[in-house]
């Protein structure tokens, strides 16, 4: 008779992510969202602010050739000069722009005194937009924007779910009527409607955009919570929790909230990827992220009028494709994890 060993609840979980196949790609495709997202400055080319006009409108795989000049307002960020030849003449170099027009500028004003340090021939990979902006520059800088903006309006959404939620749950009575209350209210509302609202009230900018999504997203996770107490409260080791004496705040978030994470943990995952395309949302119609911080939603508003005209479709496709994709692994991984942490999997 053989004794298995026991394993911790996280290892089970644990091993049982690992099998599932769309989630471990989906963790994959997250990951490596994130840390193009951390650093951002290191696998891109260019700061997202960068323009080069001559360059407006480029299609994907456009290589240029471009100077590199001393920026006396920005020692950090140097004046990007587009050419189409150039030619070394003592202490000056002679250069020709796209358009044909000769120009002249003192070597010592460029970055370094020799071509491989002031020259070179970037590839935009993803084209350029209006302004002459690296577009996969934009789409990395705008995926930070999206991933920030997803866990801080959900944090602000799970903590105020959770509270009223397990409050509303554990306690019934008047404080559940009361909390059912405002959670049909608020619920009476169409979540983008009440994002453009508190978009509104709060102001236009980086931080209110993560507090309008935030305050406007946890009446699911409160109804989920507070579903989920319902049952747990008569479970026999609350009953327990009650007889040794426990105060309701040990109880509640020590003992019943671990049991009620999975369901917490998918939904949380949802509303991250609702909060991207709210963000995004709100940036197209112009009251999210302000310019020129990238936002994927201000890119697809910028691109979309290019559409008609065949000029740069990938303006707004780019963009458009990263916010499919971080949505749909933020999903699948969701339910994975879902399937993880429900014990009944082990079973089947």
């Amino acid at each position: 008779m053989s004794i298995s060993t026991g394993e911790s609840p996280s290892r089970l979980a644990w091993r049982r992510l690992r099998k599932n196949r769309g989630a471990v790609i989906g963790m994959i495709v997250l990951g490596i969202m994130v840390i193009m997202a951390i650093f951002a400055p290191f696998v891109t080319p260019f700061d997202p602010s960068t323009q080069i006009l001559e360059y407006s409108v480029k299609p994907a795989g456009f290589r240029g050739k471009v100077i590199f000049k001393r920026n006396l307002a920005d020692a950090d960020v140097p004046s990007i000069i587009a050419v189409s030849s150039y030619k070394e003449m003592g202490d000056s170099v002679y250069y020709q722009d796209p358009a044909g027009e000769p120009y002249r500028v003192a070597r010592s004003t460029l970055i370094g005194t020799e071509p491989h340090e002031y020259y070179d021939e970037p590839l935009f990979l993803l084209g350029t937009d209006r302004f002459g902006r690296d577009l996969f520059t934009r789409l990395v800088y705008g995926m930070r924007v999206s991933l920030s903006v997803g866990l801080i309006s959900e944090s602000i959404a799970l903590a105020i779910g959770i509270i009223l939620g397990a409050l509303a749950g554990y306690f019934r009575g008047w404080a559940d009527d009361g909390i059912m209350w405002l959670v049909n209210v608020v619920w009476s509302f169409p979540t983008i409607l009440l994002v453009v609202a508190f978009s509104v009230i709060l102001g236009k900018g980086y931080w209110q955009t993560f507090v309008a999504i935030g305050i406007s997203s946890w009446v699911d996770i409160a109804r989920i919570v507070r579903g989920q107490f319902f049952s747990i409260r008569e479970q026999e080791y609350v009953e327990a929790t009650r007889a040794l004496g426990y105060g309701h705040i040990r109880t509640i978030f020590r003992h019943m909230l671990p049991n009620a994470a999975g369901p917490i943990i998918v939904l949380s995952t949802a509303g991250f990827a609702t909060a991207i395309i709210a963000e995004a949302s709100l940036s197209f119609i112009g009251l999210g992220v302000q310019p020129p911080t990238p936002s994927w939603g201000q890119m697809i508003k910028d691109g979309y009028g290019y559409i008609a005209l065949g000029t740069n479709w990938g303006m707004t496709l780019f963009p458009s494709l990263a916010m499919a994709i971080g949505v749909l692994v933020l999903n699948v991984f969701g339910d994975g994890l879902r399937d993880a942490l429900d014990p009944k999997t082990s079973q089947r």
